[in-house]
């Protein structure tokens, strides 16, 4: 295989409000947990089951950590996109751990209100929105990078149906 892909794109609730810490130098991260949940009719009981699993987010882009501090609170819909990162890091009694989230970095990943700021009308704020002082609306999503320049223009013009 010529190269890899990192990527993961969540669907879920936070489980609780979101944590918000800043670096020596001042720069802002977030953390919270996504829950995504599956649903299913047990086939000998016929009662439903659910299993919930459990994300755990960190996001180091600026711009998402004001917006997720803003609006985002526990069972709030989220749409996450970013990469798995491991860590090792040592506990308390000396013990080596590991810890593996989603994260989304500086240029890169997405976040995307889908309850909307107030929480039920599935409007999503950008950071282009957040930094012109837009209200909320349009189905646009909070970018951690760069979006593709795919402007086509009036392309439409020339297909004959």
């Amino acid at each position: 295989m010529a190269g890899s892909v990192n990527k993961v794109i969540l669907i879920g609730n936070l489980g609780r409000d979101p944590e918000i810490r800043s670096t020596q130098d001042g720069v802002k991260i977030a953390n919270f947990s996504v829950a995504t949940s599956e649903n299913w009719r047990d086939k000998s009981s016929g009662e439903r089951r659910e299993r919930t699993e459990w994300h755990r987010v960190v996001i180091f882009n600026e711009r998402l950590v004001d917006v997720v501090e803003k609006y985002l609170k526990k069972g709030a819909k989220v749409y996450v996109e970013g990469a798995l990162q491991t860590r090792k890091w040592t506990d308390k009694e000396g013990q080596e751990r590991y810890s593996t989230e989603v994260v989304l970095q500086r240029f890169r990943g997405e976040l995307t209100m889908l309850d909307g700021r107030g929480g039920g009308g599935g409007d999503s704020v950008s950071a282009e929105d957040e930094m012109a002082g837009a209200p909320a609306g349009g189905g646009r999503s909070v970018m951690g990078g760069a979006r593709s320049g795919a402007g086509g223009g009036d392309l439409d013009d020339e297909i004959p149906f």
